[in-house]
């Protein structure tokens, strides 16, 4: 086979158990694009070359002694705020942080399933923005325009996978921190139901909010990703019942009423939808329309949802901020959101969790009517690098809202959303648009994003290859790989 870029983790998956390349090969391949972009895209805080080759060739013994395993020998990265074994887990942070003694649950479960770990890739600090810079690592660039942020949290990871740098990568979302990335990367993004993919050692992660997730280039891959992934610590408070992921890839949706739910969910600071983006969530819609589906616009029943969204994250950033080993070099303004966290973390707390089971049944009363709700992702494409960077935590605030809206309801809900690339603007800037549904609901939601899929074929399209020194070249395959 010729491995060029364009082969993802089911194809990287079937070659190695067919014999036509190895995992060392595949590694190698792996480890040489992150070094030759790690100057212009900077996707990676760790990269681990020697303890991935040494997996690799132990890899490669397994396949040649007839093993199989669903990602046995296939590369994948992993977000700086999941435990790997040996590594720190610096979550963006500045500082020099300890090696962690043990895998955390989603991590454990990859390397069943035969995965490769090469590295933990970069997120801004604790998480909490969507722009993936910082002063511990630099800036994270996106691959399709690298002026630009490729979103966050889980930025590094978006743009190892949109520049091929590996097959596919886990990030987590708390607010929108796969699916925005995905969004402005041209990639699928899935923020699983609550549970789904397990965030040990934290039972819960901000306050339950945040959920690990999978990226890919395909649905296929992100619903293999999340499979592998998927399941449960003994102690996991969150235990959703089981669902294959893989299978829902081919199977038809069957005809789905459709809400087209294009009014940001209530908010303190002002927000709207950029026309541009608009239009290519509405093609989106259309395309729905035209594949069969009932389309029509409605919006969801927030009311004052994010009233319950802010003690639980800022309540999420205290407990992190109180494990740091180096809390006088954090930014100022997750110190503020840490002190403003603290003073919520009684009532206002206790309260917002407990409005979950009423915003349950309000919202999911809506999907009595509708099975799917389809929004854009974000309001509008990515910013340049650097535009939030000295901004006071209100500024930040105003404009990560203003910019990123409409994902966030759906971390207080804890139900399943997945990006899928909307296209681009009229300056080249990937958006995307979120299919959203009710609890349980990744089979329905998948087969939907991969109907869509199959036609649009948004796969084929390919950002430049960078190299070290921030050059382009044109967007052809490297040299392939000799097949063995």
């Amino acid at each position: 086979m010729t491995l060029d870029r364009a082969h993802g983790l089911a194809e990287s998956a079937r070659a190695l158990a067919d014999g036509e390349v190895t995992s060392r090969q595949l590694v190698e391949r792996s480890l040489a694009r992150i070094g030759a972009t790690q100057d212009s895209l900077n996707a990676f805080r760790i990269v681990r070359a020697e303890a991935a080759l040494a997996e690799a060739d132990a890899a490669d013994r397994e396949l040649a002694a007839g093993r199989r395993a669903p990602l046995l020998g296939v590369p994948v990265a992993v977000k700086d705020d999941m435990d790997v074994a040996g590594e720190p887990t610096a979550f963006g942070c500045p500082g020099a942080y300890p090696a962690v003694d043990r895998d955390g649950e989603a991590v454990r479960r990859l390397r069943a399933a035969g995965a490769v770990i090469v590295g933990k890739t970069n997120t801004c600090e604790l998480g909490q923005w969507p722009f993936t810079e910082g002063p511990a690592f630099g800036a994270t660039r996106n691959p399709w325009h690298t002026d630009h942020t490729p979103g966050g949290s889980s930025g590094g990871s978006a743009a190892a996978v949109a520049a091929g740098l590996v097959p596919a990568a886990l990030g987590s979302d708390g607010a929108g921190s796969v699916r925005i990335p995905a969004s402005w990367t041209h990639l699928v993004g899935i923020k699983p139901q609550r549970g789904r993919v397990s965030t040990w050692p934290r039972g819960e992660s901000f306050q339950g909010i945040t959920v690990n997730g999978t990226l890919a280039r395909t649905v296929a891959d992100a619903a293999l990703l999340l499979d592998a992934s998927s399941g449960n610590h003994d102690l996991d408070p969150h235990r959703p019942p089981a669902v294959d992921a893989s299978a829902a890839v081919g199977r038809d949706p069957g005809r789905l009423r459709i809400a087209l739910a294009l009014k940001p969910p209530f908010t303190a600071v002002p927000a709207r939808l950029l026309p541009e983006v608009r239009a290519r969530v509405v093609e989106l819609a259309e395309k729905l329309a035209v594949l069969g589906h009932h389309v029509e616009e409605a919006d969801p029943p927030y009311g004052q949802i994010g009233l319950t969204f802010v003690p639980r994250a800022t309540a999420g950033i205290a407990e992190w901020v109180a494990d740091a080993p180096f809390p006088a070099l954090l930014d100022r303004r997750t110190l503020g959101a840490a002190r403003l966290g603290r003073l919520l973390a009684g009532a206002p707390l206790r309260a917002a969790r407990r409005a979950e089971a009423v915003l349950h049944r309000r919202i999911g009363g809506f999907f009595t009517a509708y099975d799917v709700v389809l929004a854009p992702t974000t309001a509008a494409p990515p910013p340049r690098i650097g535009a939030m960077r000295e901004l006071s935590g209100f500024a930040t605030d105003r404009a990560m809202i203003a910019a990123c809206p409409y994902a966030w309801p759906w971390n207080v809900l804890g139900w399943p959303g997945v990006n899928v690339p909307a296209g681009f603007t009229s300056a080249g800037l990937p958006v995307g648009a979120q299919l959203l549904g009710p609890a349980h609901s990744e089979p329905l939601l998948i087969s939907l994003a991969a109907q869509l899929e199959a036609d649009l074929r948004w796969y084929e399209r390919r950002p430049p290859t960078h190299h070290a020194g921030g050059a382009a070249v044109d967007s052809a395959p490297p040299d392939a790989l000799p097949a063995v």
